[in-house]
């Protein structure tokens, strides 16, 4: 993109304070409507110069259009990120220009609340299951402490939680990862997690909606992913863990949280489980078939459902890995 089209793009009080905006949360363009006071048609508009320059992209999540910085992108452009630096500056120097950015800050707090308010619904609709589902198994607090004692001291770089659910496993892990990607096919899901994880900075998250069958995602792009209560809803757990090999950088480790096998058959359809857990000795298998190198499984008891937790390294198999997931892909088909 040429500098012309960028700064052409900034050239306006109104896309000067979406960029701020942006650079604060990730925003659908109604939210930012209702920020800034004005027409969502308005708004759209100035959106697409912002988009054709290259300072924000757009992200479908069903019929809602999401729009993010792309400042906090890991190829962002120098000069993106150089210009929200100086908006930055800008805004702590120029004092009508902070008196706008704050008061547009102040419309956000609504707009969290909402979140918030549109979340606590979903969990009041479906407590009980949840609850039910929690009583028959370890602790969460425990599972999670147990995960990040086999994850180790070191950071976690770049984080997908393919199944973030609520997102917890994504906010529990923040302060580890230098950034986290939060994917899940639930919309209704995104949405609970989004509320929970709006207090992060906006380069360190971002919520993407899609098919763990299917990653939309490039080679080689994570060095940490994490599969926590997730892979009991696969038909065939081994596409999504080709899948997440192939995104996974060669070192990187994948986690994965699920039940020991069980025969609780009513999980099948009160929870739509696909699969009532797994052995140590197929969990391993499919771990190494995936491409990665497998650990000892580490063993919760506290309930009637034995939690597991799986570690696994990514090996150098790239080539391999590449046909194995075209092959899975292809048999599904």
């Amino acid at each position: 993109m040429s500098v012309d089209t960028i700064f052409k793009a900034l050239a306006d009080p109104t896309r000067l304070r979406i960029a701020r905006l942006l650079g604060t949360m990730e925003l659908a363009v109604g939210e930012l409507a209702q920020a800034l006071g004005q027409s969502q048609p308005r708004v759209s508009r100035h959106v697409g110069i912002l988009c054709d320059a290259g300072l924000a992209e757009r992200r479908r999540e069903g019929s809602w259009v999401f729009l993010r910085s792309t400042a906090g992108a890991d190829n962002a452009d120098p000069v993106v990120v150089a210009l929200e630096q100086l908006l930055a500056i800008a805004e702590r120097e120029n004092g009508e220009f902070a008196k706008v950015c704050e008061s547009d800050r102040r419309k956000l707090a609504a707009i969290r609340d909402a979140r918030e308010e549109s979340a606590e619904t979903y969990f009041a609709l479906h407590a009980g299951d949840w609850d039910d589902l929690r009583a028959l198994h370890s602790p969460d607090a425990q599972v999670e402490q147990r995960l990040s004692d086999a994850l180790g001291e070191d950071a976690l770089g770049a984080v997908l939680d393919i199944g973030t659910g609520t997102g917890r496993m994504a906010e529990f892990f923040a302060s580890k990862a230098e950034r986290i990607v939060a994917f899940d096919k639930n919309l209704e899901m995104l949405r609970v997690a989004r509320a929970k994880l709006q207090h992060l900075p906006a380069a360190q998250i971002e919520l993407v909606q899609g098919d763990f069958s299917e990653l939309p995602f490039a080679d080689a792009s994570f060095d940490t992913v994490l599969l926590h209560q997730v892979l009991h809803f696969a038909q065939d757990p081994a596409l999504p863990l080709a899948e997440a090999a192939r995104v996974t950088r060669v070192g990187g480790k994948i986690a994965i949280v699920d039940f020991a096998s069980h025969d609780r058959e009513e999980l099948r359809t009160r929870h739509q489980h696909a699969r009532l857990g797994f052995s140590d000795r197929q969990m391993r298998e499919l771990i190494r078939s995936a491409g990665f190198s497998a650990s000892e499984p580490i063993a919760l008891d506290g309930g009637e459902l034995v939690v597991k937790i799986w570690i696994g390294k990514r090996r150098d198999v790239p080539a391999q890995q590449s046909q194995t997931a075209s092959s899975l892909k292809e048999h599904s088909q």
